[in-house]
């Protein structure tokens, strides 16, 4: 079992940085994919960036590919989001979520989520 805990957000204005942090707790969590998601009002809930158990493989969505940047201290149990450039539409709720498995691109295998941070981005 995994438990993650997202903290980092707030409200900043349009083009400044903030970085998410993702900590984990369990011995496994090591092992696992983690991801990056959001979900904005009234929309879905997207898939933004994932990194593989070691670091090796990365993944962006299109609409954050050269802003954002996922990495991961395994020693620390603690995965980040790097977000550079934010713009008025990142506004969202952003959740770090593991998958059973080192590497996965599917919704449905990210099974451990945390609760959630808001970010804010004005215009």
């Amino acid at each position: 079992q995994v438990q993650l805990v997202e903290s980092g957000g707030g409200l900043v204005q349009a083009g400044d940085s903030l970085r998410l942090s993702c900590a984990a707790s369990g011995r496994t969590f090591s092992s696992y994919a983690v991801g990056w998601f959001r979900q904005a009002p009234g929309k879905e809930r997207d898939i933004l960036a994932v990194i593989s158990w070691s670091s090796s493989n990365t993944y962006y969505a299109d609409s954050v590919k050269g802003r954002f940047s996922i990495s991961r201290d395994n020693a620390k149990n603690t995965a980040y989001l790097q977000m550079n450039s934010l713009k008025p539409e990142d506004t969202a709720v952003y959740y770090c979520a593991a998958a059973r498995s080192p590497w996965s691109l599917r919704n449905a295998a990210y099974e451990f989520w945390g609760q959630g941070t808001p970010v804010t981005v004005s215009s």
